[in-house]
This record gives structure tokens, sequence and C-alpha cells, in this order.
């Protein structure tokens, strides 16, 4: 594999500041692409060891584009989560004033973290979405639109000017970018991790969902994300996109991706990895019965059973 990344570009996007946080981005060669499909099929053909991608943010939830391309399409894995606090500048050329700004770019993403600033300042304007926040600043760049929500740090790059800085609705805003490569084994576990899966449903019936959940819940198994995505099947056809606590070591993960291969009519592993908004001694405890420990004890109660040695 070539010792290279790919990313959402072009230069100066949020996802490439995410990326150069991690320290095994100073050893690879960075390469923007003009979406999310385009980096994650660079990985899928060969030209890059791993894309880093946004796929989730605080204001919105998941983000789409991401989460359909890691639902279809050949299988890929997450290896590592980077969570960035977003904050955006109104980029403009030299010289343009607030007045003078009828049109304005940014990722379709950044459109609710910024829509009642937008409102309250500029409500005429006619917003028009762009591939990225740093796309957005180089159509400014070519006289395209007027303005463009970006980071700050994108005005040097594109020969622009941040009209008005630190703009967001909603006060700690985050995005969660994920480091995603070709199917292998997953990392040790750091005892603060996440599961990432896929679920599609065996069949539409009344507490279908609930069957899915009950898997999680009987074994103590937090939620931290839930979204439905349509299949493209009809009307009505939908998968299940969960980020659980654990890692599929643990004896209570493992039980529960088990159940649920057994219920459902496919079911997609997307990877457990480190979590990035706790150490590992921050992580909540398991709730009582179901620690590696207890389901080994149950385990050799149920063979010592088996074998008449009550």
């Amino acid at each position: 594999m070539p010792a290279s990344y790919a990313y959402l570009g072009p230069e100066g996007t949020f996802t490439e500041v995410a990326l150069r946080t991690l320290p095994e981005a100073a050893t690879r060669e960075l390469i923007p692409y003009v979406s999310v499909q385009s980096a994650l099929d660079a990985v899928r053909t060969g030209e890059a060891e791993a894309a880093f991608v946004p796929i989730e943010n605080s204001v919105e939830g998941g983000i789409t584009t991401t989460l359909d391309e890691l639902v279809a399409g050949e299988p890929l894995t997450i290896y590592r989560e980077v969570l960035l606090s977003i904050t955006f500048a109104l980029l403009v050329r030299p010289g343009t004033a607030l007045t003078d700004i009828k049109t304005v770019s940014a990722h379709p993403a950044a459109q609710p973290q910024v829509r009642n600033w937008l409102r309250n300042h500029l409500p005429d304007v006619h917003w028009e979405s762009a591939a990225s926040n740093a796309d957005a600043a180089r159509l400014v760049q070519e006289g395209r639109y007027d303005a463009a929500f970006a980071g700050e740090f994108a005005a040097a790059r594109y020969g622009l000017e941040a009209l008005e800085t630190g703009i967001h609705d909603a006060e700690n805003a985050q995005t969660r970018f994920v480091l995603v490569g070709r199917p292998a084994r997953p990392a040790a576990p750091t005892g603060a991790d996440k599961t990432s899966v896929v679920l599609w449903q065996r069949d539409d019936h009344p507490g279908a969902l609930r069957d899915l959940l009950g898997e999680f819940a009987s074994r103590g198994i937090n939620l931290m994300l839930l979204q439905s995505r349509p299949t493209g099947a009809g009307i009505g056809n939908y998968c299940f996109c969960i980020d659980a606590e654990g890692h599929i070591s643990d004896r209570r993960m493992a039980e529960t991706l088990m159940g649920l291969k057994r219920i459902c009519l496919q079911v997609r592993f997307l990877g457990s990895y480190p979590r990035a908004d706790i150490a590992p001694g921050e992580a909540r405890p398991t709730p009582a019965g179901t620690s590696d420990t207890e389901f080994m004890a149950a385990a050799d109660w149920v063979a010592r059973c088996q074998d008449g040695r009550f």
C-alpha cells in the first residue's frame, strides 16, 4: 500500500486540520480528494492506505454522505476517530463589505451550524452548497460567490479576508472524523472503545427495531449513535447505523454481535476503535453481570450443568 492518506479536500478544510492532529499523519503523504466518495474509493482501489472523512457533527448528527458510502460498496473499516471543535469565519475577497454579500457558500453540514447567524446578519443572502468549506473558499476566490463559511485558517490559503470570525449557532460544536482503511484485525482494546455496525432487518414487523436494540440493552451496552438510512429498495426500507460503547473483543459485545447476526438479514461490522471523547480510565463501569469475568463464569456454569456437575 502507498504511504498516503486521502482526505476530503481541497487544502484548508476542517478535515485536513483534524487529520494533522494524528501523529502518523506526519509520516504520510496527505492527498486531498474532491468528495467523501472519491476519498473512500481511493482506499478501495488501493490508491491510498486510508481515508480521513467527517462522519458526525454535534448539531445535525450523522453525516449522511459518509454513512451511505460506508453502508454500500466494498467493506471498509474504521480505525481511529478525532473530535474537532468547529467555529466558522465568513471569508470574502479583499474589500468586500457585509452589505456587498448576495451569495454565500459552504458544505451542506455547515448550514445548520450558522443558520441563525445568517438570519440575523444576512437574511436575504442566497445559499449555495459546495463539496467542502475549503472548496467554497476557492469558489469565492474565483468570483463564483461573494462569501464562504470556512475555517479562518483557510483565508490565507485562498487569498481571502475573514470579514467575521467566531461564527456558530451552538456553543461547543464539534465534528467527528474517522480514519478508514481496508478490513483488518481491530487494534487491541483500550478500555474506552467504540464499535460501529450497520444492521438490516430480516423483515418489517411490530417491534423489529426493539428486537435489534434489545441485543444491546440485555447486555448492558450503551448506544452512542442510532441513525436510519434508506436502503434504496423502496419507501419504508431502512438500515440502521449504530455506534455502541465497547470493543468486539469484549465478551458482551461479541455476544451482542452474534445475537444480531442471528436475527438480522445482514450485519456489516465497521470496526472497533478507541474513543476520542474520553481516556481509558474515564470509561463508565460495566453494569453488574456484564463484565468478561461474569460472562466466563456463566459459561463455565452452563458447561458444568451439561456435564452433570451442578
